[in-house]
Order: structure tokens, then C-alpha cells, then sequence
């Protein structure tokens, strides 16, 4: 057995003579369990609701979303519409036009968006999933509109005799005046809820209808949704869209299309792991403090030891091998216990947000290399510190 390993063992099993140092000891290895515990909760934590977050935009954007280049609109043939249905490893796609509009009925307003949509978008996006009350009927009388816009313009479903009016602008320039504005009354078929924001914002429509009101041809549409098979090779059928659409378009997956909402969670995440790191790191101050009260306490073992012709690199190496056993101890025991109480919170849900929703978390193996990489980095750093207080002069004076 490896010398240092086998005196360091032996040191962490006996008990002081100094109960000062028993105390402080206990203390430094409570404090690095309750540290790793500490960090890998938050890290979970922080997974389950950077999941919970994006589940919101898996029923609202596609796999993949083509957007012009430039402007808002693009075209697309009836060539290019059977080509694409012709691609392998494409379940389908839908089309979409989008764009701004101002909601009135009767004494309220408010501005949105609104989505033309043709029959195969509930098939390529699972919005219809996320209605609330009424049903996904989308026709040229009949829409779905957000739970925020119904609440925020005092209406709700089938209200054929007080409708939705929609108002929009005439494309074009100068002054707007008032015969530049296009309206439609529209009866709410359905409501929809999934994130505040987003309840707010949209009114689905029949494609047709919204082209008519944005006096746009029936081949403009501002997006094409797309739906891939599970098994698809996402860089092949990306291409051969391409090959379809042509260089003035752009292909986003569901990622891209939440850039801001991605780097915002990683972000918080990463300042999150940097602040509990510097908390541990401040923590294993303490095991510092303890491998110095350590070589002091048994410093008449090390004499003995150097006597007999231990050196003082091995004599620095036990106490480094100590160290790094108590912090690398702490830190699994710590994951263990933290681990226990994420999968309780998976199991029965004790922790709420609402009344009906449990505080998401998620069990992931990369936190544990995470906190457990963390914790024995520091204990090295530390107990390399500390073990270099070990000096010919401490051992002969």
C-alpha cells in the first residue's frame, strides 16, 4: 500500500488529543457536504426549469422553420410545394404569413400578431395541444387567439353576435389615414394557454383570409414550418430544402428560433455555478485551517516520522492525500444526499410553484461530474496549500 495513503487513512480514523481539533475537523467535513450538496440541488434545479421553459416552445415552433433572408415575405410555388413533400426524412411542413394587427371589441384594444395558417399547421406544430376551452376550429369566420388577448379585450368563444375585430394596415408609404386600414371581424373558435407572454401575442387565422387582409398573393407567406421524422438526418434534409427554396431563404431549428431564451437560461445557469463555486470555494478555507491544526496537532508524528527517514516531500504528500480524501468523501456523500431529496421532489412533488404544479427538477449525470469535479479541484488546490506548510524548520524546531 502507497506509505502517505496508508498515514493518512490512519490520521482521518483517530481521534485527536485536542478536542478543539476533533470540532473543526467535523466542521470542515460538514461544511463540504452541505457545500456539494448545495451546488448540485441549484444545478438541478436550474435543469428542470430550463426544460420546463423550453416544453413551452416545443407545442409552439417547429423542428425546423424557413425564413426570408431579407424582408418579412418570401414565395413558394406549387413546383417547390411538391418537391418538398418529396423529401425523405420530412414528415410535413405548413405554411404561414405573420404580422401585426390591432384587435379592438367593443370599448377595448389591444395590439398583436396575428398567424395565418393553413389545415396541415396542427399536424406540423402541436398548438392545437395547448387550447384551454373551445376548439381548434380555424376558418374563414372562425379563429384562436391567446388566453392573455381574451382576457386583456373582455371576450371568449363563439361570441358570433359581439366578434373580434381585426385591423390592419394597407401596405405602402406616407401618412396612414384611415381608408388605409383593412378590418375583419373574426369569432374566437378557441383559446389557447401556454406561456404569459405568448398568450398575449397571437391570433391564429385561415391563411387565405390573413393574405386578403394583408393584401398579399396566395403564394406569400412570411414561414414554412417543417416537420421531421424521428430517424431524419438533419443536415441531409436541411440541404435538400435548400436545394428547394433557393439561397434567399434561412433555416432555423427550434433552438435557434429561441436564441435569446437559450443564452438567457445558460447564462443564468453559468452565474448561478461561478457564485455557489465561490462559496465553496470560501468553505474549503476550512479545510486549509484544518490540515494546518492537523500537522500541528501531530507534529511530533512527523518528527518521528522525518527521524526515520520519511521526507519531506512524503511527509507533505500525507497531508495532501488527507485533504483531498476528506474533500473528494464530502463531496460524494454530499451528491448522495442531494440526490435523495431530487428524487423525492421527481417522486411526490413536495416543493410547488401552484397548488397543482411541482418546482421542476431534473436528475442529471453531467451535475454530478460537475459538482464532483468541482469539489476535488478545490480540495487539491486547498489541501496543496496546506500540506506546503510542512518545512525542515517545523519539523526540526
Amino acid at each position: 500500500m502507497n506509505f502517505p495513503f496508508y498515514i493518512a487513512k490512519r490520521y482521518l480514523r483517530s481521534k485527536s488529543g485536542q478536542n478543539a481539533v476533533n470540532v473543526i475537523n467535523f466542521i470542515t467535513f460538514l461544511v463540504i457536504v452541505i457545500g456539494s450538496a448545495a451546488l448540485f440541488i441549484v444545478l438541478s434545479g436550474f435543469a428542470g426549469l430550463k426544460t420546463f421553459s423550453l416544453s413551452f416552445t416545443n407545442s409552439f415552433d417547429p423542428d425546423l422553420k424557413a425564413v426570408p433572408t431579407t424582408g418579412k415575405f418570401f414565395s413558394i410555388t406549387p413546383e417547390q410545394g411538391r418537391k418538398l413533400q418529396e423529401i425523405n426524412g420530412l414528415a410535413g411542413y405548413a405554411k404561414e404569413l405573420e404580422e401585426k394587427i390591432y384587435l379592438k371589441h367593443r370599448q377595448k384594444s389591444h395590439i398583436a400578431m396575428i398567424k395565418g395558417v393553413d389545415s396541415s399547421y396542427n399536424q406540423v406544430i402541436g398548438v392545437d395541444s395547448t387550447i384551454q376551452y373551445g376548439t381548434w376550429r380555424i376558418n374563414d369566420q372562425d379563429a384562436v387567439a391567446g388566453i392573455g388577448i381574451a382576457n386583456i379585450l373582455g371576450t371568449t368563444v363563439n361570441q358570433y353576435r359581439n366578434p373580434l375585430v381585426i385591423m390592419a394596415l394597407k401596405p405602402g408609404k406616407g401618412s396612414i389615414k384611415l381608408q388605409d386600414l383593412k378590418t375583419k371581424p373574426l369569432v374566437l373558435s378557441g383559446v389557447y394557454g401556454i406561456e404569459e407572454n405568448l398568450d398575449k401575442k397571437y391570433v391564429f387565422a385561415d391563411l387565405p383570409s390573413v393574405q386578403q387582409l394583408l393584401d398579399k398573393e396566395s403564394n406569400q407567406i412570411s414561414g414554412l414550418n417543417f416537420k421531421l421524422d424521428d430517424a431524419a438526418d438533419i443536415a441531409s434534409v436541411k440541404a435538400k430544402i435548400r436545394d428547394v427554396l433557393g439561397k434567399n431563404i434561412v433555416l432555423k431549428n427550434r433552438q435557434e428560433l429561441n436564441s435569446s431564451l437559450h443564452r438567457m437560461l445558460n447564462t443564468e445557469n453559468l452565474a448561478t455555478y461561478l457564485i455557489f463555486t465561490l462559496v465553496l470555494i470560501i468553505a474549503l478555507f476550512n479545510v486549509v485551517g484544518a490540515i494546518i491544526m492537523m500537522i500541528l496537532d501531530k507534529r511530533q508524528n512527523s518528527i518521528t516520522l522525518f527521524n526515520l527517514g520519511v521526507t519531506i516531500k512524503k511527509l507533505r504528500r500525507i497531508y495532501f492525500v488527507q485533504g483531498v480524501i476528506v474533500t473528494t468523501a464530502g463531496g460524494i456523500i454530499g451528491v448522495a444526499l442531494a440526490s435523495v431529496l431530487i428524487w423525492s421532489q421527481l417522486t411526490f412533488g413536495w416543493l410547488k410553484i401552484t397548488p397543482s404544479l411541482a418546482y421542476p427538477v431534473e436528475y442529471q449525470l453531467i451535475n454530478v461530474v460537475i459538482v464532483l469535479a468541482t469539489i476535488i479541484v478545490l480540495g487539491i488546490i486547498a489541501s496543496t496549500i496546506a500540506s506546503s506548510r510542512i518545512t525542515k524548520k517545523l519539523i526540526a524546531s
